[in-house]
């Protein structure tokens, strides 16, 4: 811990943030301006402020912090928890937590926060309005399949359904429009050599550079890989109790999703992939290992990719991704 530097752990909720500071001071302030105001009070040049990535929760406070000069860093929740859980911290509250996040700084190399340009920002917006309405139109689907069971469904309540579900597509097909033109004008190239990777189309090769910052936010396959929740998890106690390896799914949902229903095209004509998949069933392994272990191979080609400026080439894959 850099002595010279006095760390401000915060925990971020909707109405309320906690502070716990590196002298074991403890606050809580609204989360608005007018408590960010009284925060920054506190603050001087030796302060360094962080904070866990919590959805919408923490962008206000974060961008306050750094457009007034202030050392901010948000740092991955599951780092956060790693380390809590480390801990072996017993006590679930948000001033526990503000003093864990607090003890957390002090122990880590932190990177500063630099915020997100306006694209970016846009990018996620579209994102996860987008999940929304996806997860509004299987509710939507469920509901006319549920009423076509009944004898006689409703005249009324199916054109109702049938209308929603129309007004839907229409919004996520301009949505999808909009950004679609975003990554084209902020990473045309990238997009056009991660679309020539097996497998991957053009909504994937949207995605993952949304979700990845354009690749930027990660320096290892291995770190990209462990952010989608793809890397195994062994459960062993010594030499007698084992479980069965298993991904952590502790990363990206939506990230890990989309690479496990590109899967299946790439087991047929991503041969890196197929070769992975046939190995493994021919082990015993389950066909869904086998599947996994596909997509952490099309997550580690997108990232060799992203990283090399090439294009994907089946007979020089070698020399692009290490198995």
């Amino acid at each position: 811990m850099n002595k010279d530097i006095k760390y401000f752990g915060i925990d971020i909720s909707h109405l309320v943030f906690d502070v716990t500071d590196s002298d074991g001071n403890y606050y809580q302030f609204t989360n608005n301006v007018s408590g960010f105001r009284k925060f920054i009070k506190l603050l001087d040049s030796n302060s360094h402020c962080v904070m866990e990535a919590t959805g919408y929760y923490h962008y206000q406070l974060a961008y306050y912090l750094f457009e007034n000069g202030k050392k901010v860093s948000v740092e991955n929740p599951l780092s956060v928890k790693r380390f809590i859980q480390m801990g072996l911290s017993k006590i679930k509250t948000d001033k526990s937590d503000s003093k864990l996040i607090c003890a957390y700084a002090g122990q880590v190399e932190l990177t500063l926060w630099k915020g997100s340009s306006k694209q970016v920002q846009e990018c996620l917006q579209i994102t996860r309005t987008l999940s929304v309405y996806t997860k509004q139109r299987t509710m939507i689907k469920n509901k006319l399949h549920g009423e076509s069971v009944l004898g006689e469904p409703s005249k009324a309540v199916v054109k109702s359904l049938k209308r929603s579900l129309k007004q839907l597509d229409k919004e996520m097909k301009t949505l999808e429009d909009q950004l679609l033109i975003i990554v084209k004008e902020s990473h045309q190239d990238l997009f056009s050599r991660i679309k020539t990777i097996p497998g991957i189309g053009r909504k994937t090769a949207i995605m993952l550079i949304v979700l990845t910052g354009g690749f930027e936010r990660f320096s290892s396959a291995g770190e990209l890989c462990s952010y989608a929740g793809l890397t195994p998890v062994i459960r062993q106690s010594g030499s007698s109790v084992k479980g069965r390896p298993r991904i952590s799914k502790m990363g990206n949902q939506k990230l890990r999703n989309l690479l496990f229903m590109c899967s299946f095209t790439a087991c047929k004509y991503n041969k890196a992939c197929r070769d992975i998949y046939e190995r493994i069933v021919a082990k015993g392994k389950s066909k869904k290992l086998a599947l996994i272990a596909v997509c952490n191979k099309l997550l580690k080609q997108a990232f060799a990719i992203a990283k090399s400026g090439l294009i994907f080439d089946q007979e020089y894959k070698s020399t692009l991704v290490k198995n």
